[in-house]
């Protein structure tokens, strides 16, 4: 049986196709990874097999009883619904089922016709088995695994869903995909909005799953769970492989060795033909050069390899700083609740630290403590001897939006002239009138290796880097990894990306329930500790931080999340209020205290100014409060 087939689908966007001859069938119970550079129309195919758009050309044939679920990457829910009425609506068709068995129950228990009633009860038996299969009888508790799994947890299910920030609203249009149970699922990049843990329960569910599923991603912890089938998607058409993306990437790499020599076997042939047709077209051996003249033409042309080559990303010698680079001593960070506590430790010169932890646990918070954009509440942070920082920050405010990309990343300190800049570009990707662009036209992976470019014209010997792989496609991604490893420098990053971190790093920061645990060592070590034991799951502690022996309440009884008192505005921009309040609190405070100030309107104003500033700072509090539970 062949749930989905795929016929030589063409699709343009200007001159140049974007599809040319996409062709392949999809069989129930395939778990495929769909692959390929940004910009190769994986997105397009999608949404052409989900029926959102139509190609220019070629066929795609749905099996005629398949249920297809796509998951859209722009959330729209209507006004007035809560999180779990919306999860329920997800549900109808067995809700609908759960009435009929209701109804046809009730008919057999009134009818006095001995046929009807035997009809009637094949048909409940039919419901039965099909509620049974769906798992109908255990709706509510399915709704709350969903919902839990992917990071909603229950104090916001009855929260409006525009009350919910925009990752929150994409998790909750996963949660009711997956609810919907489709035959097929065509995923668009289901971890981008998740954490580890929601990521690794997404993982889980869809193993355990029988659904058929095709999934882009560029999680390949991710896709090498998940998938047992690869699909690369270049230049237009596709390359099938067997397996997930590890024996993909093993298989590419023989095809190309294989590929290759035969190209160049070919070409040196070919160049072998060409030369004594040239050397002999009017000499004595004329026939003999017209024979392989007429044998060039017969020749087979083999193409070039299909390779997919990643920029060669690279960042400039560091040059030396002390010893240790960072020295953190009990350092302690409150914003109405602890986000971490009496962290002590020291990075020392040519070490890769990665900080992990789930959703709003304070990685970045962690991180501009350390650069001294935030002040901690105790503790304290030193840099070491000669230490010069240059900060990847996930907005990518480090360069000008409205400047061009060649202008965005000159450095201040030296002079680049424009040729040096665009043979730095070039090495992340950003070629030809691209660099000319401004950097607000250009897409997410563009701008992000555009300040990556500009870390690299900073000089430094300290990286400190805040999600830098959002937006970079699998092949761009291998690129930092080599990059960061080459780097003599020190590196401290946040990712999500556990591939990334089991290539880059060697320290890990584990941040979770107020605490902050170091390891030596990468991810695999993290795992492996994890397992054997040493330290606890993350994922044990949140159930046993939420559950009780108490019997639970029924939903409709539980209290409503409280309603926004703010304005909607991101946590990372409510702490640098918050941070600047502070400051000018401590100024006020000192002003006061200074023996020289004898001016009592002066001191008055003063005074005025501190009860101003500290009722600015609880309103700052209450509104990050408000910000980290409904974002």
């Amino acid at each position: 049986m062949i749930l989905l087939s795929v016929q030589a689908v063409t699709k343009h966007f200007g001159p140049a196709p974007v599809l040319d001859g996409v062709t392949f069938d999809v069989r129930p119970g395939e778990r495929i990874g769909l692959v390929g550079p940004n910009g190769t129309g994986k997105t397009t195919l999608l949404r052409i097999l989900a029926g959102y758009d139509e190609a220019d050309g070629g066929a795609v044939q749905r099996h005629p009883s398949a249920r297809i679920g796509y998951l859209d990457q722009q959330p729209q829910f209507p006004a007035g619904k809560t999180v779990w009425q919306e999860a329920l609506d997800a549900l109808g068709d067995l809700l609908a089922l759960a009435r009929e068995a209701e109804s046809v129950a009730h008919r057999m228990a009134v009818t006095q016709d001995e046929a009807e009633h035997a009809r009637l009860g094949r048909r409940f038996d039919q419901l039965q088995l099909e509620l049974q299969h769906r798992d109908g009888y255990h709706l509510d508790h399915k709704i709350e695994q969903v919902l839990a799994g992917l990071g909603l947890p229950p104090e916001c299910f009855q929260q409006d869903i525009t009350q919910l920030s925009g990752g929150q609203q994409n998790r909750l249009l996963l949660a009711r995909l997956l609810l919907q149970t489709p035959d097929m699922l065509l995923l668009d990049e289901p971890s981008n909005h998740l954490d580890l843990d929601a990521t690794r329960w997404l993982e889980d569910y869809l193993v355990e799953t029988s659904q058929t599923l095709l999934v882009v991603s560029h999680d390949r912890y991710f896709l090498d769970k998940v998938t047992n089938r690869t699909l690369e998607l270049f230049q237009g058409t596709v390359d099938d492989y067997v397996g997930n993306f590890s024996a993909y990437q093993r298989q590419k790499a023989e095809r190309l060795e294989v590929q290759r020599r035969t190209y160049e076997r070919q070409q040196a042939e070919i160049a072998k033909l060409e030369d004594f047709v040239r050397r002999h077209h009017y000499g004595q051996k004329h026939a003999q050069a017209e024979d392989r003249r007429k044998k060039l033409e017969r020749i087979e042309r083999v193409e070039l390899p299909r390779e997919i080559v990643a920029p060669p990303m690279f960042f400039p010698p560091a040059p030396r700083s002390g010893d240790i680079v960072v020295r953190i001593q009990e350092l302690c960070k409150t914003f109405r609740r602890t986000l971490f506590a009496d962290l002590t430790c020291d990075i020392l010169r040519g070490e890769k630290w990665a900080v992990l932890g789930p959703n709003g646990c304070g990685k970045t918070t962690l991180l501009r403590c350390l650069l001294g954009e935030v002040t901690p509440d105790a503790g304290r942070v030193t840099l070491g001897a000669g230490v010069k920082v240059a900060y990847f920050d996930q907005h990518l405010q480090c360069i000008d939006p409205a400047q061009c990309v060649v202008d965005a990343i000159r450095p201040s300190h030296k002079e680049l002239v424009e040729g040096q800049r665009r043979d730095l570009l070039a090495r992340y990707g950003i070629t030809g009138e691209m660099a000319f662009q401004r950097v607000s036209s250009l897409s997410g992976g563009e701008r992000n290796r555009t300040a990556l470019a500009y870390l690299a014209t900073r000089d430094a010997n300290l990286l400190v880097l805040d999600e830098p792989t959002n937006h970079l496609d699998l092949w761009a991604r291998a690129a930092l990894e080599h990059a960061l490893r080459q780097f003599t420098g020190t590196v401290l990053l946040v990712s999500h990306d556990r591939y990334f971190i089991n290539q880059v790093a060697d320290h890990l920061i584990v941040m979770h329930a107020s605490q902050a645990r170091v390891i030596l060592g990468n991810y695999d070590t993290y795992q492996h500790h994890v397992r054997e034991g040493l330290i606890p799951d993350p994922r044990q502690l949140a159930t046993s931080d939420t559950s009780n022996d108490r019997p639970r309440k029924p939903l409709r009884q539980r209290p409503t999340r409280r309603r926004r008192q703010f304005p909607y505005r991101k946590v990372e921009d409510i702490e640098r209020d918050i941070q600047t309040c502070e400051t000018r609190i401590d100024a006020v405070h000192q002003a006061l205290a200074s023996p020289d100030l004898r001016d009592g309107q002066r001191i008055r104003q003063l005074k005025a100014e501190l009860v101003e500033q500290e009722r600015q700072l609880e309103t700052l509090l209450a509104h990050w409060d408000e910000a980290s539970e409904l974002n």
